[in-house]
């Protein structure tokens, strides 16, 4: 006897449009006016926002002795960092930076790394101008595809993002060499076993008003390659992907190999997930 499909067979409003909105929670903060500035600072969290390490890593980092404040070393956990304090890590004299966010629309033809031995084209070279501090990429996108693409010097928000525990989602528009088959589509849905373990998907249709060779794909895994190799495990290639939603931020309005800094909303927005 066939298994009835857990998904219901209504027909859904195509969620993979230029005109996606993802639905965002209303923020818990109150608004009362200029944010507090505190007199004092967890040495963690300082470490963190100077873009050393994050918080968790910074706890390592202080119970070895890398850190000193005024000329000290300091291993207790919870040491807080008073206003004129000098804070030293390795030796080198640190202070926190204000946190940057930028959202890249990826072209092709650019690896996510921050440097490459091999002299390729890197995204850094197309945010080089967008921040005084560095940045770095929040997660990848491998050379060939484009899209959604989010750069920081937030460590804590960084590591958030991509930890599988906080579901974070993507939607991929995904171009084949030939057509989804319906019952390959049914495949996807049901989940793969692929070499690195099970992968499901939290949504995929076809795209409306092409033909269906392209389709949608809603997912929180962050594997490697992980859309790619869902549909080559099937036997098809994927000649086009493009992400164009990443953590609820999308590329509406911002043209290819662009990029913006977030708004406030975005950012507050990302902090609640």
């Amino acid at each position: 006897m066939k298994k009835k499909s857990q998904h219901n067979n209504k027909p859904k409003k195509n969620f993979i449009s230029k005109n996606y909105k993802p639905r965002l929670k209303k923020s818990t903060v109150k608004k009362t006016g200029e944010p507090k500035t505190d007199v004092a600072m967890r040495l963690n969290k300082y470490l963190a926002h100077a873009g050393i390490a994050s918080r968790r890593d910074a706890d390592e980092l202080i119970k070895i002795g890398a850190v000193s404040v005024n000329g000290k070393v300091v291993t207790t956990m919870g040491y807080k960092v008073q206003s004129g304090d000098k804070v030293q890590f390795n030796g080198e004299t640190i202070k926190p930076e204000k946190k940057i966010y930028v959202l890249l629309n990826k072209p092709k033809n650019f690896i996510t790394t921050t440097e490459d031995e091999k002299g390729r084209k890197t995204v850094m070279e197309l945010v080089e101008k967008s921040a005084p501090v560095r940045i770095y990429p929040v997660g990848r996108l491998d050379r060939n595809t484009t899209g959604v693409l989010l750069f920081t010097n937030d460590g804590d928000m960084a590591k958030k993002l991509t930890h599988p525990k906080h579901r974070v989602e993507k939607i991929y528009h995904v171009k084949l060499d030939k057509n989804l088959k319906p019952s390959d589509m049914e495949k996807i849905k049901a989940g793969l076993e692929l070499d690195d373990g099970h992968v499901q998907v939290d949504e995929i249709s076809y795209i409306k008003g092409v033909s269906h060779n392209e389709v949608g794909v809603k997912i929180h895994s962050g594997r490697n390659r992980i859309v790619r190799r869902i549909f080559e495990y099937l036997g098809y290639d994927v000649i086009k992907l493009d992400r164009v939603l990443f953590a609820g931020l999308t590329k509406k309005d911002l043209k290819r190999g662009h990029w913006r800094h977030l708004t406030q909303k975005e950012i507050d927005f990302l902090k609640m997930l």
